[in-house]
């Protein structure tokens, strides 16, 4: 983190507390100080990382499986006409429908299930994934698969070996955009209830209803830092990736 960030993170929290400690803030924002007190004592008696990992499993399940079908559907629509045809009106129509809409109709289904939760996830991640993918698709020089072509290159090394790691840079995009949505969706869907009473948007509810304004502070911390260090590994795994694709532009213009 930039030390300009971390040090307004930094003065925000001596704010709030100086606030908290002074009386001026209501009761529902809690201390810092207390927050971390209550963070560390979830932490201790192991209750956080039963309701982490739970969470974790209903969002990167969902991600995994949205993001798949994305990613895929996305590279087949962008070096076929026929596949962009059939899916680029559907894309079209469902893509400005609030995903959110549909858990009430997943909750009949499934009922309040990990499945329903990590169906709402799939949907949302899908579309960023496609979009991100097609356009990468579409943006690949065509220098490149002619001259890959001219070189004896069968239609599926032109595609796994110049149009995927070319369109990685859009793909990793949509991904970063998913993974957001996946957290959020997540959270969403765990506030309406849990079959197995556990997850962080639950622990969120309920500690909410029961007037554990810490407990709902520590779990809101909790997702941040989930969050920020899944979007950290990902923006690694872009920098490899970018690294090999900075590698193959290279000897494509030796």
């Amino acid at each position: 983190m930039p030390r300009a960030s971390l040090a307004f993170l930094i003065g925000l929290l001596v704010l709030w507390q100086w606030l908290a400690s002074s009386g001026l803030l209501p009761r529902y924002l809690t201390s810092p100080a207390v927050i971390a007190r209550e963070f560390a004592l979830l932490l201790q008696t192991g209750e956080l990382f039963q309701h982490s990992a739970v969470s974790l499993y209903r969002s990167l399940a969902g991600l995994a499986l949205g993001a798949g079908l994305g990613i895929g559907i996305g590279l087949a629509a962008g070096t076929s006409r026929r596949v962009a045809g059939f899916f680029e009106p559907l894309v079209s129509l469902t893509y400005p429908v609030p995903k959110v809409a549909l858990l009430p109709i997943l909750l009949v289904w499934f009922g309040i299930s990990d499945t329903s939760k990590i169906l709402l996830i799939a949907v949302s991640c899908f579309y960023p994934c496609y979009i991100a993918a097609l356009y990468g698709v579409r943006a690949v020089d065509p220098i490149w698969i002619w001259a890959s072509q001219n070189m004896g290159a069968s239609p599926r090394q032109v595609f796994f070996k110049v149009i995927v790691p070319a369109a990685g840079v859009h793909i990793f995009g949509g991904l970063r955009v998913s993974l957001a949505l996946a957290f959020i969706l997540m959270v969403a869907s765990e506030l309406i209830g849990s079959s197995n009473r556990l997850g962080l948007g639950f622990l969120i509810i309920n500690a909410d209803a029961g007037g554990r304004f810490d407990i709902m502070f520590a779990a809101i911390v909790a997702i941040a830092i989930l969050g920020f260090a899944a979007d950290r590994l990902l923006l690694g795994l872009r920098k490899r990736w970018l690294a090999g694709y900075a590698v193959m532009e290279e000897s494509a213009h030796a």
